[in-house]
């Protein structure tokens, strides 16, 4: 563990440490029979956690995932058209049992998450709680409305002394102008970024993870533009400087999640040198949070260049969980 980083049970207990959760597609090499979380990134399809599992034999150090996606309304909500209750008994206990933290991510760019009282909210937890659920992620693309954002923020608000270990975070499409315009989330995240600035009670537990990918035509008014393409790394960190700039917003309430290896934007590529550049910053400048998009994809595959998959990462060369140690070596893990 580098100098100044906390261990992974120091990090339950405050918002502050920077968390490092890569995103688990649950739809990805899901094991439909048993309704349990597996992946094949190492190159052979394992289980998440237990006996022989993915956690036990390729990555003790991973320390957290953040679990992806819930949608729908809490109480009904449905992951990939699993009912929570059965989704929870056949993993929570299971991640809870092997020690390894975890996320609860809802929404998602398919997918909207509703939550219509602080009740609810607080009953949605708890149906996920252990002593291993680090936070509650609210990935907010799919077009909620302003009321329904404000529920959440709400909501939020009105559990967080119930819930104080976890934090609460919100992540928002950015761009990452380099021009001087500052230009960063856009309108929708805007409004979520309003809606947390002006909650009464305040939220303190909150972070904003900024997705530092997908920044479209590669020009200074969207990214930091180097030999003619989105340079990632450093447009990841004109991110986070945008959003500071633009709200006030703190480094540890800032997380970034790269989407590794190919991005959906042809030509945008994430490599394990911007890996290297995220981390370092993330680090020295004390984010909240580095997580990326996402574990299956930690792995080579063959294919037409610039094409996308969501359980490869579509990177010629590439080895098996090489974007994971990477972020994991940069950690001091």
């Amino acid at each position: 563990m580098a100098a100044g980083l906390p261990s992974v049970a120091q990090a339950a207990t405050a918002p502050g440490y920077l968390l490092f959760s890569p995103y688990k597609d649950i739809t990805v090499d899901m094991n439909w029979s048993t309704d349990t979380l597996q992946t094949a990134a190492s190159g052979t399809s394992l289980p998440l956690v237990g006996a022989g599992s993915f956690y036990a034999t390729q990555e003790p150090q991973l320390g957290a995932v953040t679990l992806s996606f819930a949608t729908g309304t809490c109480g009904s909500e449905s992951w990939a058209g699993l009912a929570g209750p059965a989704f929870a008994s056949a993993n929570i206990g299971a991640l809870s049992s092997a020690g390894l933290n975890y996320v609860i991510s809802t929404g998602g760019a398919g997918g909207v998450f509703t939550c219509a009282t602080p009740g609810a909210f607080a009953s949605f937890i708890a149906s996920y709680y252990t002593p291993q659920m680090v936070g509650v992620d609210f990935d907010i693309e799919a077009g909620q409305t302003q009321a329904e954002i404000q529920q959440l923020v709400a909501d939020v608000a009105a559990v967080q002394t119930q819930y104080p270990n976890l934090r609460f975070s919100f992540t928002l499409a950015t761009l990452a102008a380099s021009n001087g315009s500052y230009a960063g989330v856009n309108a929708l995240g805007q409004e979520v970024v309003q809606a947390i600035q002006a909650s009464n009670p305040a939220i303190t537990n909150y972070t904003i993870n900024l997705m530092a990918m997908d920044y479209g035509k590669a020009s200074s008014a969207s990214c930091v533009v180097v030999s003619g393409a989105c340079e990632m790394g450093q447009s990841a960190i004109q991110a986070v400087l945008n959003l500071e700039h633009t709200y006030g917003i703190s480094a540890a309430h800032i997380e970034v999640t790269p989407m590794i290896g190919q991005n959906n934007t042809s030509g945008e590529i994430t490599t394990v040198s911007d890996v290297d550049t995220i981390t370092s910053y993330a680090i020295t400048n004390g984010l909240a949070g580095l997580h990326y998009w996402s574990l299956d994809r930690d792995t080579p595959c063959s294919g037409k260049k610039g094409s996308v998959s969501t359980s490869c990462n579509s990177v010629s060369g590439s080895t098996p969980l090489e974007y994971t140690n990477e972020f994991l070596k940069d950690l001091g893990r």
